[in-house]
């Protein structure tokens, strides 16, 4: 069984710097494979493929020893990979005739990942048996990063991530030959209804209390998003005034998530067949525009009815 891990890194002022340096460079890469893409066959008429523009790389590499040429070959050909799935993702939404949605150019708040697909090529995770809490994974061109190490990892180490969330920097492991852990057999068999006042509610008349992790936090995001508005486009107060309201969204998700994982897993544990209802989230919470007889009413209401599905996180259960 496959299985991901998520730790938080304790990156020094240095290497934190390193880290924001590779994720650019790995950005700029995905731009510029991008364009190559568009401009070939803009031009000629070609589709370029991964392989073409992999085989290329060690070429730009050489000619740019002190940029691309600083980090991992595999996390660059990790990057390629990205964009092609988007381009084979693209076509596919073609064939089927549904938005296609055509690859576009990652900004700087756009591409916060750096995958590296093996242990050991580029990378290298470090347990530190002798300390239960303290780890390190050491990324090329970046050094030994400490990682804060909540639980053991089990399994495999396959590949490692490393991810930006606002001024905070992570370590993701897939792990494979992670061992199963079978859960007893309960018999209980429900169907769930999600919902707004109750996150869950089960045919047996069980709830889910909503937490509402959004509307909690609405008056510092409020006041930070104020404070923000009136900051001077590219200055370094806005950089901060920007930081500190991705910092309060970033928190948002990640209790949301968590108390998702937790609600579901309580239900997992306590019946063994659970049934519920296929939502449309994206369908049901689209902009309100009223009908073509009354336009722009109820737009408010709709409004609000969807900040609220999207706050009670449906889709992270």
């Amino acid at each position: 069984m496959r299985r991901s891990f998520r730790f938080l890194l304790r990156p020094t002022a240095r290497q934190a710097a390193a880290l924001a340096a590779c994720l650019e460079d790995h950005r700029q890469l995905y731009n510029a494979a991008l364009e190559h893409r568009r401009t070939v066959y803009a031009r000629a008429g070609v589709s370029v493929r991964y392989g073409d523009q992999s085989a290329e790389l060690r070429h730009i590499r050489a000619d740019d020893a002190d940029g691309q040429g600083r980090w991992s070959f595999s996390s660059q050909q990790a990057t390629l990979r990205r964009l092609d799935k988007a381009f084979v993702a693209f076509f596919k939404r073609v064939g089927e005739g549904r938005t296609p949605g055509f690859p576009r150019f990652k900004g700087r708040g756009r591409f916060d990942t750096v995958e590296w697909p093996k242990d050991g090529d580029g990378c290298r995770w470090d347990s530190q048996p002798e300390h239960p809490t303290v780890a390190y994974v050491r990324l090329q061109g970046v050094g030994h990063v400490r990682v804060h190490r909540h639980r053991t990892v089990q399994g495999r180490v396959k590949t490692i991530a490393v991810k930006r969330e606002g001024s905070r920097w992570f370590v993701v492991l897939s792990c494979d030959d992670v061992p199963a852990e079978p859960l007893p057999a309960t018999g209980a068999v429900a169907g769930i209804d999600m919902g707004v006042a109750s996150l869950v509610t089960t045919s047996d008349g069980g709830r889910v209390a909503n937490p509402r992790h959004l509307a909690t936090s609405a008056g510092r995001l409020a006041a930070a998003q104020r404070a923000l508005a009136r900051k001077k486009r590219g200055s370094q107060r806005r950089r901060k005034a920007v930081a500190r309201v991705a910092t309060l969204h970033a928190k948002v998700r990640r209790q949301r998530l968590d108390g998702a994982h937790k609600a579901a897993l309580a239900l997992v544990r306590t019946y063994d067949v659970i049934v519920h209802e296929d939502l449309r989230i994206t369908n049901m919470t689209r902009s309100a525009s009223g009908t073509i007889q009354t336009p722009g009413r109820n737009v408010a209401a709709k409004s609000g009815l969807n900040r609220s599905i999207l706050d009670a996180g449906w889709g992270c259960s």
